[in-house]
């Protein structure tokens, strides 16, 4: 199984990075295309969709300057089966995926994978001094489905906040 195709064109204004496909957007092609993720509720509970979108309507986030892409190309069930190397290896591949199109902001969507593959053991949730170019750096809680730490309502609050920011209504 290969990864699958980035949603990505210059000057975006967040650049979402998921950490890796998993099987189901590994069979389908689209990102965070398993049923119970909830990247796409949470997108549009917190602003950045006019509606929930499918995730087989990905290729609509460019024209409201949003992109998709991931840490890591390998698809796997769970995001703990990748290995650090695979992550080190993944971040900086995101690093040129950045330099290569500036995204305003690049949205990290888990914090785990974000520090092994930035080598920031401390970071936390939101906002980092991290610059990658001119590109900003936030983290995002992940949205799968395994990640029992957040309700639907807790990751949209957490999106909103780099929504508020992202637009120029807070930052």
């Amino acid at each position: 199984m290969q990864g699958i195709a980035d949603v990505i064109g210059p000057g975006l204004r967040v650049l979402f990075c998921g950490i890796n496909p998993g099987l189901v957007s590994a069979a389908t092609g689209h990102h965070f295309a398993r049923p119970g993720n909830r990247f796409w509720p949470a997108l549009h509970l917190a602003g950045f969709t006019p509606r929930q979108f499918r995730p087989d309507e990905q290729e609509k986030l460019l024209g409201l300057g949003l992109g998709i892409t991931n840490m890591a190309a390998r698809p796997s069930a769970k995001a703990g089966e990748l290995t650090r190397a695979e992550l080190v290896a993944g971040g900086e591949t995101l690093v040129e995926k950045v330099l290569e199109y500036q995204p305003q902001w690049l949205a990290v969507v888990g914090v785990t994978a974000y520090r092994d593959a930035f080598g920031e053991r401390k970071a936390a949730m939101g906002e980092q001094t991290r610059l990658i170019g001119e590109t900003r750096v936030w983290i995002l809680p992940n949205p799968s489905g395994l990640n029992a730490h957040y309700t639907l309502p807790t990751l949209a609050a957490a999106y909103a906040e780099l929504q508020k920011v992202s637009s120029g209504a807070g930052g």
